[in-house]
């Protein structure tokens, strides 16, 4: 059996099916000892090396629940030296599905499996990701109105889906969002006039953040990997695109 090495890497719990394609593209992957190109084929048995090591698939399926704090970046690059990857110092290698900004805080996913990343993170498979907000001014009805009838980013060249928003305090708001723009909420805050200081995710499809203490992280239960499962079945798994699919808030 022959699969794309793209999504060789993704399922091995490499990165990402759109990061795996920049390292075959720097030159960072071979097959059989040779170096991969763009579309190659993986058969069963060939050594496939990352950086000049060799992968293996994992066989256990990592999905872990972090309460991500301000200042830790979704990434797996070991040039930032604030990545998530080695703020956690998992025993295995794992990823994050999607990102939250450096400022930004509460529930981030982490897995081994590429499907799972796309079939979440991929803006038209039309996922809730919920939020608590606080800004710094008094929230009032029309700016709540505002942000859930769309609002225009022109400097994306989109306007945002129409979303669920309620108010929660003077100057906090709750909002659910189903699609994943760059920075999404505070450039949607931004265009009322409104400065976002607090932002925190608190549930992504049927994962809650809950009590889960900043910093902390624990597996996804059996009951919510179940559910998860049943609610991406029919979700695409194309490539996610960040900053446009699962980019930041």
């Amino acid at each position: 059996m022959e699969v794309r090495i793209n999504k060789f890497l993704s399922e091995a719990g490499v990165c990402s099916r759109r990061e795996a394609d920049r390292q075959i593209e720097a030159g960072n992957v071979t097959i059989g000892g040779k170096t991969a190109r763009m579309g190659d084929q993986v058969s069963d048995g060939q050594e496939v090396c990352f950086c000049g090591r060799p992968v293996q698939k994992e066989k256990e399926m990592i999905l872990i629940a972090l309460n991500k704090p301000a200042g830790i970046v979704c990434t797996a690059e070991k040039r930032e030296k604030n990545n998530v990857i080695d703020f956690l110092h998992y025993p295995k290698r794992i990823y994050p599905v999607g990102r939250l900004d450096k400022e930004s805080e509460g529930l981030l996913l982490l897995t081994n499996n590429g499907e799972i990343v796309n079939k979440i993170m991929r803006s038209g498979n039309m996922h809730e990701k919920e939020y608590i907000v606080t800004v710094n001014k008094p929230v009032t009805d029309s700016f709540l109105r505002g942000l859930a009838g769309g609002v225009p980013l022109v400097e994306l060249n989109a306007t945002t889906r129409k979303c669920k928003v309620w108010g929660i305090g003077k100057r906090q708001f709750g909002i659910i969002l189903t699609q994943g723009l760059n920075r999404q909420i505070r450039r949607m805050c931004e265009y009322f006039g409104y400065r976002v200081e607090k932002l925190v995710r608190t549930r992504i499809m049927n994962i809650e953040l809950g009590d889960l203490k900043a910093g902390t992280y624990r597996e996804v239960t059996p009951q919510e990997y179940k559910e998860l499962m049943r609610l991406v079945k029919d979700s695409s798994n194309t490539t996610v695109i960040h900053g446009r699919d699962g980019g930041d808030r």
